[in-house]
């Protein structure tokens, strides 16, 4: 490790203890951008990397809530509102049992580059409970929502901080949150997204991340001379993100073989078309089923307690969750032939892993610019809420193609090392510069 880097990392580790993840995703820029800095001396100077890696500020607070059974629960909430440089607060909301401080300290430190990478002004945060939305009835988890928005409302606001949904917040979990603010705060503004149509949302987010994440593999494989057509696709998870980039996919002409959830994978090898995919959103999205009951329907594979990385594939798409694909995993990816990754989950690919597909010059696509079209249709939400209008699909698709292809074009300009394009770098000093420079003309404040 550079010596800048090794005193740099010393100093996080010593203020952030035991915040593994958070150390992997500082550690990360840091490496990739601190040549960077160090041919420009106004950042660091301005120590910019070590602002930008403290929180602006750091929200914890109780939740209680009354089950089913009339039992009191109590869980613990969070907002990480990392930085404001550019924009308010901008990152979703993660309802799941293994949230923690360093997850969502991690999740924001990238927010901050991939909301930078969109283009539009807006700033990073992440939020969310060790709260577990498995399980419960509609009853509970908008009784969770509720107690949750009581303390978080203080904290945000249409020009301040605006959430949206991440993993185990969906439409449901919104329009619960959405509510209690509007009842506490007696108006009605765009302080979520990821909202319904019917009352402020936007059409092409829930399809957003997925769609842009493809969009940012196209782009990839039209500058290395490739396209999509007839690629063997392998996508890890089966929720929103994994079922839409499935969808657009197929619209591409590629086949998907696998989706997986945290039980096991499933491997189809005639592809999972759109009467399969219509399937799978009904069984994740209103059922709320485990992905083992497409292969009892269909008759196919089901290999329990592992992900899909070791089934050949063409192009892969991690769309699960953080760390879930090893040095092991990307190992046997690159040994059978794949070409591109593209994450659209955040941090997907362990360090090991990416250093084995930038050895073997494969086109890989962190996620904070391969999967940043969820964040920046957020954005544009924000947009047609503050104008109190909406676009129409075809304008909300094409602003999110053309912003797919401007992140694509900022990690080119800087991610270019001759014939290889290393997107980490590219994306992490577009991101950073943006940022930086923002927050010299703000002052050292």
């Amino acid at each position: 490790m550079d010596k800048n880097v090794e005193a740099f990392m010393e100093d996080i580790v010593a203020k952030n203890p035991g915040e593994k993840e958070f150390h992997q995703a500082v550690q990360e820029v840091a490496e990739s951008i601190m040549p960077f800095i160090e041919k420009n001396p106004k950042y660091k100077r301005a120590k910019i990397l070590e602002r930008i890696a403290e929180p602006e500020r750091v929200i914890m607070f109780r939740v209680p809530w009354i089950d089913d059974a009339g039992e009191i629960q109590i869980n613990r909430g969070y907002r990480i509102q990392m930085n404001s440089a550019i924009g308010p607060y901008k990152g979703g909301l993660r309802l799941h049992p293994s949230v923690n401080l360093s997850i969502l300290k991690f999740l924001a430190f990238e927010q901050v580059f991939k909301n930078s990478l969109t283009t539009l002004p807006i700033g990073g945060g992440k939020g969310g409970s060790n709260f577990n939305p498995k399980g419960k009835s509609d009853n509970e988890v908008m009784k969770f929502c509720q107690s949750f928005m009581n303390e978080l409302y203080r904290h945000i606001g249409p020009n301040t901080d605006v959430p949206a949904g991440d993993i185990g917040v969906g439409g449901r979990e919104i329009g619960y949150l959405f509510g209690q603010y509007k009842r506490l705060r007696n108006e009605f503004s765009g302080i979520l997204t990821g909202k319904a149509l019917n009352w402020g949302g936007s059409l092409i987010r829930p399809e957003a991340t997925g769609y842009g994440c493809v969009y940012f593999a196209q782009e990839m494989m039209k500058l290395s001379g490739k396209n999509m057509k007839g690629k063997i696709c392998t996508v890890s998870g089966s929720g929103n993100v994994a079922q839409y980039t499935v969808e657009k996919l197929n619209e591409l002409g590629a086949k998907v073989v696998t989706l997986s959830d945290s039980s096991g994978t499933i491997y189809d090898p005639d592809g999972i078309d759109s009467k399969k995919l219509a399937y799978v959103m009904e069984l994740k999205n209103v059922k709320r089923g485990r992905i083992k009951e497409y292969a009892e329907k269909y008759g196919i594979t089901y290999e329990a307690g592992k992900r899909p990385w070791h089934i050949k594939c063409d192009m892969a798409f991690p769309s699960a969750t953080q760390n879930e694909i090893s040095k092991e995993d990307a190992k046997i990816l690159v040994d059978n032939g794949c070409i591109c990754v593209a994450e659209g989950a955040n941090m997907p690919t362990e360090p090991e892993g990416i250093e084995t597909f930038q050895k073997a010059k494969i086109l890989y696509g962190p996620g904070k610019a391969a999967n940043a079209g969820g964040v920046a249709t957020s954005a544009l939400e924000m947009s047609q809420n503050s104008l109190r209008m909406s676009w129409r699909r075809e304008e909300v698709n094409e602003k999110l193609q053309w912003i797919m292809k401007s992140i694509h074009e900022n990690c080119v300009k800087y991610g270019k090392e001759g014939a290889y394009v290393n997107y980490v770098k590219g994306a992490n000093t577009a991101g950073f510069v943006k940022v930086a420079d923002a927050m010299l003309d703000h002052g050292a404040v």
